[in-house]
């Protein structure tokens, strides 16, 4: 079964590109290939049609930890939809090397691995222990664009 297929068999559906609240333009690649390997940019949970998800706020404030770590998965849809439409294709991921993620934390919250499993998760699910498996780490931030709860970046190994 493709990744694809394993997505829809799941009913999950990866999202359109970001679409910017303020309208900016970003002098990056969201996905960027060089040789075997695609460097992924931090991404923003978002709705299926590109917009910024609900709730936005600090985790362990305004988000609960549930909330969260939906959005950790939210991400993951984010980031799966930039590598489908980069690379054609999300079965050309032969690992998944390195993830980075970032969560917006109201003080004293210390949950934050949990929140980025919802991102891990999903990946290893999808792709299984073998190939979906990741070094990562995660921190919780200040802030982050928008007043999203999460951001995460990735390194996946491509075929």
């Amino acid at each position: 079964m493709t990744i694809e297929e394993s997505l829809r068999e799941k009913g999950l559906t990866v999202s359109e590109a970001f679409r910017s609240p303020s309208g900016v333009t970003y002098p990056f690649s969201w996905v960027r290939v060089r040789g075997n390997r695609a460097t992924v940019s931090g991404h923003l949970p978002l709705n299926p049609d590109g917009t910024l998800a609900e709730p936005r706020g600090k985790v362990g404030g305004d988000v609960s930890l549930e909330q969260g770590v939906h959005a950790a998965r939210l991400v993951a849809l984010s980031m799966l939809g930039s590598l489908q439409r980069e690379l054609g294709s999300l079965d050309r991921v032969s690992a998944w090397l390195r993830v980075f993620g970032m969560v917006n934390v109201a003080p004293g919250f210390t949950q934050i691995a949990t929140v980025v499993n919802g991102f891990s998760e999903l990946i290893v699910d999808l792709y299984g222990r073998e190939r979906g498996l990741h070094s990562r780490s995660a921190v919780g931030m200040a802030e982050l664009p928008f007043g999203v709860p999460i951001e995460v970046e990735a390194e996946v190994e491509i075929g």
